[in-house]
């Protein structure tokens, strides 16, 4: 009996190359962006070009952020390995978790969760109050943060947060993940007794779920965007290396302790 791999993704023979039941050279290359093609490819089924639009602004919104973790790590993989490329990226993809990037899919599994244990979905704002209200008590009791609340630099606003919103407004996409998130902005103060803003990688989190994507990839579409930019970091560590200088300045200011 001959073992069979069904798969719904691609296929070739010796003349045609065949991807979701396109042809590739013929269907898709020049008609189709990437970033459809990568809604398309996961979830099976052509996407609008509203979650089109709205899919590539979170894209566009995670990409870069400057000197990160992230970015600093694939630039010194690549001072040390500059014939690997791969290896740089993936230094810098492997940065992606629970404090940077990763709160995209933190952020989803959260509001993911509210909404699953709620009796129904929300009317009206002062619904989604209620029941951010509830959420965020619930985490404090617990000693939990609530994903997606504060950043580091962005103390006042996010400033890609609003636009976000915008953006799914306009499109129609604006569901209730995102509802709740923003629900959770205006009453956290009353729980926390301070103002966090709402970051722009949760708002992320909450436009993905309202999408339909899988909560288990949400990171995965972070670390897509940020493959982008990293590439964008190795191709100025060409132009203009600082690597270097980084590896020197810690080289340079180490100081030995002995152990006791």
């Amino acid at each position: 009996m001959t073992q069979q791999y069904p798969t719904s993704l691609g296929t070739s023979d010796a003349d045609t190359i065949t991807l979701l039941g396109q042809n590739l050279a013929d269907d898709l290359m020049g008609k189709v962006g990437f970033g459809e093609l990568t809604l398309w490819m996961v979830t099976q089924r052509r996407p609008t070009q509203s979650e089109v639009r709205v899919f590539e602004a979170v894209l566009v919104a995670l990409a870069d952020h400057g000197f990160t973790p992230t970015a600093i790590a694939a630039r010194l993989t690549y001072l040390s390995a500059p014939d690997s490329v791969q290896g740089a990226l993936a230094a810098g993809l492997l940065g992606g978790g629970s404090r940077f990037l990763g709160v995209t899919e933190d952020a989803g599994q959260f509001l993911a969760g509210v909404l699953a244990e709620a009796d129904e979905i929300p009317a009206d704002d002062a619904g989604y109050d209620a029941l951010a209200l509830a959420a965020v008590q619930r985490a404090r009791a617990a000693g939990k943060f609530v994903p997606g609340l504060g950043h580091p630099v962005h103390k006042a606003r996010d400033p890609r947060t609003p636009v976000l919103i915008t953006i799914a407004d306009e499109e129609g996409v604006r569901g209730p993940h995102l509802r709740l998130f923003e629900a959770i902005g205006r009453v956290h103060p009353q729980v926390l007794g301070r103002t966090l803003p709402l970051n722009g990688a949760g708002t992320c989190g909450a436009v993905l779920a309202d999408l339909g994507l899988p909560l288990s990839l949400l990171r995965g579409f972070a670390l897509l965007a940020r493959a982008a930019g990293l590439l964008g970091q190795l191709a100025e560590e060409q132009r203009t290396p600082i690597a270097n200088d980084i590896y020197m300045s810690v080289d340079r200011n180490a100081t030995y302790i002995t152990p006791k």
